[in-house]
């Protein structure tokens, strides 16, 4: 049994590592979330059946004074760090919020952890782990023949979001480096999979089809993004935290590169199969697909070979694609009263860039 510390764990990804962890292990979990506009307590299901082994704060990881008190308080052995801003669009709205949260955040956490890590004995120093948790993003675009990144490409990001979470990987590597402090990284491309937040392509595609809404994509939508179902990620994330290598890198991908405009489609269909009662007479949720100007730097294509982690640690993505997309879907139709809240709490459904007339 080991005691883990989750920052972000109240959100999309972070959530299903909890749920994970408590559900499939022995593990404690101390989860530190600032419950910001995408961290939601409901995302972590119902968990009073762990109550000793489970704990929440509420904590905005940059405040180091408390959150030395949860470390030696809570006294983790593996910390995952998760917390972070993580839309892309937003980060060109407002790039000061992913400054502060994905750079200054990760300083201050991997400040509050060298000094409870310095502090530990002998044996359970060489035992703990920080495992810092980035994207594909951070690797820039490919164009359609380049070969997929690997650990060793360079870093080209190109929105403010990638370049934040560049900026903490830089930070992570330093503080091994220079401090010792026992890091892993790993970068997975787009996850998908329940309770994620409904800004996200997947999601959003879901919602705005079910309430009749305009369904936006960006550009000609040929841009290519490789998918990750959540609950792989998470295994990937469990084994790089207890057993990857200190100091090394992990790309994870889904080995599942699709065009947005394909999984719009792809959405849609499942829709016509799945919720047949269509809104405002429509013979198909498709007609509800709406080409948008397409936002400033849009990356063309993401994908990580995995070909790492697969022989090191031995994890494979287990759901393909089309079972994946269907058991998200589902879940979106079969839980309406956890999205419902978030557009009753003041979500807006039309997000990207629709004005008036494109409506």
């Amino acid at each position: 049994m080991s005691r883990f510390l989750i920052t972000g764990g109240a959100g999309f990804i972070g959530s299903a590592v909890v749920r994970a962890l408590l559900t499939k292990s022995t593990h404690s979990v101390c989860v530190v979330d600032k419950l910001a506009y995408s961290g939601n307590l409901a995302s972590l299901g119902s968990l009073e059946y762990f109550d000793d082994r489970f704990e929440f704060v509420e904590l905005d990881i940059c405040n180091g004074e408390q959150l030395t008190m949860v470390f030696n308080s809570f006294k983790p052995e593996v910390v995952m760090h998760l917390a972070a801003e993580t839309h892309v669009d937003r980060s060109i709205d407002s790039p000061a919020a992913f400054i502060e949260s994905n750079i200054v955040g990760t300083y201050s956490i991997l400040e509050v952890t060298r000094a409870y890590w310095s502090r530990l004995p002998r044996d359970q120093k060489e035992a703990f782990r920080f495992h810092h948790i980035s994207t594909d993003e951070v690797f820039g675009d490919l164009s359609f023949q380049d070969i997929a990144s690997t650990e060793s490409s360079s870093y080209k990001p190109s929105s403010p979001y990638a370049a934040s979470k560049a900026s903490s990987d830089h930070l992570v590597r330093a503080w091994h480096r220079t401090f010792g402090l026992p890091v892993v990284i790993s970068n997975c491309t787009n996850n998908y999979g329940p309770y994620q937040y409904p800004e996200k392509f997947i999601p959003h595609t879901i919602l705005n089809a079910l309430t009749g809404q305009n369904i936006p994509v960006y550009g000609d939508g040929k841009q290519i993004r490789d998918w990750l179902y959540v609950d792989d990620h998470v295994e990937a994330l469990i084994t790089v935290a207890t057993e990857g290598r200190v100091g090394d890198s992990y790309n994870v991908g889904g080995n599942n590169q699709v065009a947005n405009i394909d999984l719009a489609y792809a959405i849609c269909e499942l829709l016509d199969e799945l919720a047949p009662n269509r809104p405002n007479d429509l013979q198909s949720y498709s007609e509800l697909i709406k080409f948008v100007e397409d936002r400033p730097g849009h990356d063309k294509r993401y994908a990580l070979n995995s070909s790492k982690i697969s022989a090191e640690l031995g994890w494979l993505p287990k759901e393909s694609f089309s079972s994946g997309l269907r058991k998200t879907v589902q879940w979106y139709l079969d839980n309406p009263s956890w999205w419902q809240a978030l557009i009753e709490g003041g979500y807006t459904l039309n997000r990207l860039g629709l004005n008036e007339e494109q409506q």
